[in-house]
């Protein structure tokens, strides 16, 4: 039976914990200093005992909201893909799942659980006490060559990858903070299209920029027209063998350029030649199949105390889409 302590944050050992296999870059201390700003949250790192052999641990983070104390794994709308546990045995990770939801409802007095880890397989029975979502997502395996790589693309990407260095197009790597607000700025032009506002402020990418960009696991692409003019940003931080997009966004007036898909090709060859193995698209969209990547399904886990707040959960994110949706209709 697994036992679980929790950990003084002044206690971690941040290097042991990093130099897991299947640490990921939003369990790191950086992104959990940018949770924490944007989130108000606590950052939470817990150990994990078999008898008194230790086999990993647990990060995440508790916020209040309304009253309830949730503990996010990471939770929905922190924009933070997997993090989970860190395990040197991983035939306890399922094990390890309801050993948690014991300890977060006891001990730490959290009434929710939310907790997405990529190594828990899809296949896997909801342990006693959880729900499960299933979350649908893109990779492309990064070990292939370059020429494979632009092979698997369709063709209509390739073409406007080759349209956009004929237009004399040039990708460059950003290393200010300026970017963020050029970034948002494209970004709200992106969602005007579609009558939207984006799901987040200009802090979050500022706040990101700050925490991410000096730990050197953090890439921030514009795409310049000949005349210097920014037509597209991206986003792409790593950590182990995963590389991430957070996100792109360009002027619509330029997009003819096909700036965006110059923006993903030069972020899959600056993180392959640095020895990543994966490039995670960060979720759904059906616009991420014209670059060749395999679609992957990754559950996540909900728990509530009582079940109830899980059906809550439901409740608020589909409030929350209302509100994104009457919100673009009035700007």
């Amino acid at each position: 039976m697994l036992r679980i302590e929790s950990l003084n944050l002044a206690d971690v050992p941040w290097a042991e914990l990093d130099a897991f296999s299947d640490r990921t870059i939003f369990e790191t201390r950086s992104w959990l200093d940018f949770i924490s700003e944007t989130q108000s949250a606590e950052p939470i790192v817990l150990r994990l005992f078999d008898g008194e052999k230790s086999v990993g641990y647990f990060t995440g983070l508790i916020v209040s909201r309304f009253g309830f104390r949730i503990l996010g794994s990471p939770f929905t709308g922190w924009t933070t893909a997997y993090m989970g546990f860190n395990l040197s045995d991983n035939s306890v990770r399922v094990e390890a799942l309801s050993a948690l939801r014991a300890f977060a409802f006891g001990k730490l007095g959290c009434h929710y659980l939310e907790l997405v880890d990529r190594r828990i397989p899809l296949e896997t029975k909801a342990p006693s006490g959880f729900c499960r979502e299933t979350a649908v997502g893109f990779e492309i395996d990064l070990t292939q060559d370059e020429s494979t790589l632009f092979g698997n693309m369709a063709s209509a990407c390739r073409r406007c990858i080759r349209k956009s260095e004929k237009q004399g197009l040039v990708v460059v790597e950003a290393m200010d903070q300026g970017f963020a607000a050029e970034y948002y700025a494209q970004l709200n032009d992106v969602f005007a299209k579609q009558a939207l506002v984006p799901t987040y402020g200009l802090t979050r990418i500022e706040t990101l920029v700050k925490h991410l960009l000096p730990t050197g696991r953090l890439l921030l692409l514009r795409a310049l027209t000949p005349e210097g003019e920014c037509a597209a940003t991206g986003i792409f931080p790593a950590f182990n063998d995963t590389c991430y997009f957070f996100g792109g966004a360009s002027w619509r007036k330029l997009q003819h350029l096909r700036p965006n898909e110059a923006v993903i090709w030069h972020a899959i060859k600056y993180w392959k030649a640095r020895g990543i193995r994966k490039f995670d698209f960060g979720g759904g969209g059906d616009y991420k199949r014209k670059y060749g990547p395999s679609e992957i399904a990754v559950p996540r886990w909900l728990a509530g105390k009582p079940a109830a707040l899980v059906t809550l959960r439901n409740w608020a994110r589909s409030a929350f889409a209302l509100k994104q949706r009457i919100q673009g209709k009035l700007r």
